[in-house]
């Protein structure tokens, strides 16, 4: 069936809304685990989601799926009711990830458009021993199970804090679209969702997942629901029209005699006098709509889609306002109006920007899966702490820095943490921490993941680093930072032996690579005995960025402002060549390695004096270097286009960010910082 329903928008909804759940449910899962004890709030969220994967599960005919969760559900339904006291919470954590894993596998079929073949069955009977185990430690009975409990499920009771005056009965009978199928299913959801609204209510057909009939009387004569609120009837009406497939919706209040127990007594096959709204609620309702509904889930594909415009828009009017037909000419009602354009497309650009930003949370909940797993396998005791998760960056950006960041924590946990024993003879508390920290820096985020461990090892690196052939100078003379970056090096690794996590020399090289991709950068910072702090600098975003354009020679290159330390006319005084011919200039008592850009492209400059030309000092990751140029043409903000692909087999392609295009309609290349610093 996974092919079934590839192209509709419920496919996407279902994708979306799982994909919610799961996150919650993994979550929630590790709470209970660290916390060593059922607590009640959250054991109704995990019993809630996967209440909803079911039934969503089932609705979009995804048996493996529905099944699964079914079980869970049974599971947990029976902790939240019967609050056994002998549970353990490291067997029950490890049958609901293994459930959540199983899910998530089948979830990635259901993207790509594949069958769903997996085989919950294994785990499912698992699972249900498990349960029957609990039950018969507890001595209870099997009346606490959803199934044979239906009032339960669907009939809710007044609690104290629900009774109030101001509570009011409605009646409401729905009829879903002829031929939409899984007329039970698409009852059951509303029951769901009325969760939220109401404690009070009774639907009737009553069992409509068991009863295979149910079906055949909601096409019939409708779902009819009788409950009890203080929400109003507009409000009501607009909660019932959201649900998918609705044909028909006939809602009123009960009032006087007619009760809400006397509805409950009526003959289920009789029809009910029911009435429509009026003209004045249904316009009530149009404009109630308008106010609710403050936020909307929007298609990814959509935002690039706009911002790939808001980019082109930033370009045209580069073109219109820098046009170089209107050099010399007095136009100051049009440079009036170009103004005004300029702050407007900042503001559009701001927006969409804004727009596109997401939390790093999710990404660093995901650590926590990852730090418990590898803990346990290790037999090691490790404690995560997430700082700033609230920080946000672009979307693109978050794609780049989940596979850095599982690296990262996944060394930490390897290599940093100790065993138990050895943190205890080492002093230091058995359990060990790492700390995931997110926080702003201009316009750059700092994530760093700390950790409390046995920090690197300096001369174990140094020996593994000659081995390799990686150094190229005196060891003496190499400070700490360039020894930790190391690690960075393809194929190092400090491991001898090749294991599940670790040994193979690929990952760190990973991170590093990956970082530069995004103009971002890495740093290591590690005191033996005591901890490793691993720093990402990364961009908010990679799509407009602030340039500095230069010319050389005919050829034009942009550099990231933010790169750019400052920029200077070099005196004949200050200019050295050290022993081995290398040009070197003096600024302020320190001395900068210079670098032709005409020599490192290949171009024909307008000035070879550097008296006459215009130096740039640049600096990334506590590197300068002072590039040489024939002038500054201006600074702007730049589109960032990629490179085609054609291009990188080209030397030189590490040197370069990209491309954009100027207000001239000119080509510019965009310099890698990072790239020129290295070589």
């Amino acid at each position: 069936m996974g092919d079934m329903f590839s192209n509709e928008p419920m496919v996407d909804v279902f994708i979306y809304e799982t994909e919610q759940n799961l996150e919650q449910l993994e979550t929630a899962i590790l709470a209970i685990e660290e916390s060593g004890c059922i607590v009640a709030d959250i054991i109704n969220e995990i019993f809630r989601a996967m209440h909803t994967i079911k039934g969503s599960a089932a609705m979009m005919m995804y048996d493996c799926i529905a099944q699964l969760a079914h079980a869970m559900e049974d599971l947990f339904y029976y902790i939240r009711e019967e609050k056994p006291k002998n549970i353990d919470c490291c067997i029950l954590s490890d049958y609901a990830l293994e459930g959540v894993d199983f899910i998530k596998l089948e979830l990635e079929k259901v993207k790509a458009a594949l069958k769903l073949d997996g085989d919950p069955s294994v785990l499912i009977e698992r699972i249900n021993s498990y349960l029957l185990e609990i039950k018969g430690e507890n001595g209870a009975l099997s009346k606490a199970e959803p199934k044979t409990t239906p009032k339960a499920e669907h009939y809710y009771v007044a609690s104290a804090r629900s009774v109030s005056k101001n509570l009011k009965e409605y009646e409401a009978t729905i009829f879903f679209e002829d031929g939409c199928e899984m007329e039970n299913m698409r009852a059951f959801s509303i029951i769901h969702n009325l969760k939220d609204i109401t404690e009070e209510f009774y639907h009737f057909p009553e069992d409509i997942i068991e009863n295979s009939n149910s079906v055949a009387v909601i096409r019939e004569d409708g779902f009819k629901i009788i409950l009890r609120t203080e929400r109003s009837l507009i409000e009501l009406h607009e909660f019932f029209s959201k649900t998918a497939f609705v044909r028909d919706l006939e809602l009123h209040e009960l009032k006087g005699q007619e009760t809400a127990q006397e509805a409950f007594g009526k003959d289920a096959d009789s029809q009910l006098g029911l009435k429509r709204l009026d003209s004045r609620a249904e316009q009530l309702l149009a404009e109630s709509r308008g106010q609710h509904q403050s936020i909307i889930s929007v298609d990814v594909g959509k935002l690039d889609r706009l911002m790939e415009l808001m980019g082109e828009m930033v370009i045209a009017e580069a073109m219109v306002t820098e046009n170089p037909e209107l050099k010399d000419l007095k136009l100051n009602s049009f440079y009036k109006a170009s103004r005004q354009l300029r702050k407007i497309t900042d503001e559009m650009q701001d927006i969409v920007m804004s727009i596109r930003m997401v939390p790093l949370s999710a990404s660093f909940h995901k650590m926590r899966r990852l730090v418990r797993d590898m803990s346990r396998k290790l037999g090691k005791e490790v404690e995560l702490v997430l700082l700033g998760e609230e920080t946000e960056v672009d979307k693109n950006i978050i794609e780049h820095i989940s596979d850095p960041l599982m690296h990262l924590v996944r060394n930490a946990v390897d290599h940093g943490i100790e065993t138990p024993k050895g943190r205890t003879a080492a002093g230091k508390p058995s359990a060990g921490t790492i700390i995931l920290e997110a926080k702003n820096a201009g316009n750059d985020v700092l994530i760093s993941v700390r950790d409390d461990g046995a920090g690197i090892d300096k001369a174990k690196t140094l020996k593994k680093a000659a081995a390799l052939g990686l150094i190229n100078k005196p060891e003496s003379e190499l400070s700490d930072k360039e020894i930790y970056s190391l690690i960075f090096t393809p194929g190092f690794s400090n491991n001898e032996q090749v294991t599940e996590y670790s040994g193979r020399g690929v990952g760190m090289d990973v991170v590093a690579k990956n970082i530069e991709l995004i103009g971002g950068s890495v740093a290591v910072e590690s005191v033996e005995g005591k901890g490793t702090v691993t720093t990402l600098k990364i961009p908010l975003t990679l799509a407009i960025i602030d340039g500095m354009s230069i010319r050389v020679g005919q050829a034009k290159y942009t550099l990231p402002t933010a790169s750019i330390k400052e920029t200077f006319r070099p005196k004949a005084a200050d200019l050295i060549k050290d022993p081995e011919g290398n040009e070197m200039i003096l600024v302020r008592g320190k001395c900068f390695s210079i670098m032709r850009l005409h020599e490192r492209f290949v171009l024909e400059p307008d000035e070879h004096e550097l008296t006459k030309g215009i130096m740039l000092m640049v600096e990334q990751d506590d590197k300068c270097v002072c590039l040489f140029a024939d002038e500054l043409l201006g600074q702007h903000q730049v589109v960032v286009k990629s490179l085609p692909e054609y291009l990188k087999s080209v030397k030189r392609i590490d040197d370069l960010a990209g491309c954009t295009l100027l207000g001239d309609g000119s080509i510019s290349l965009i310099l890698n910082i990072g790239g020129l610093l290295s070589s």
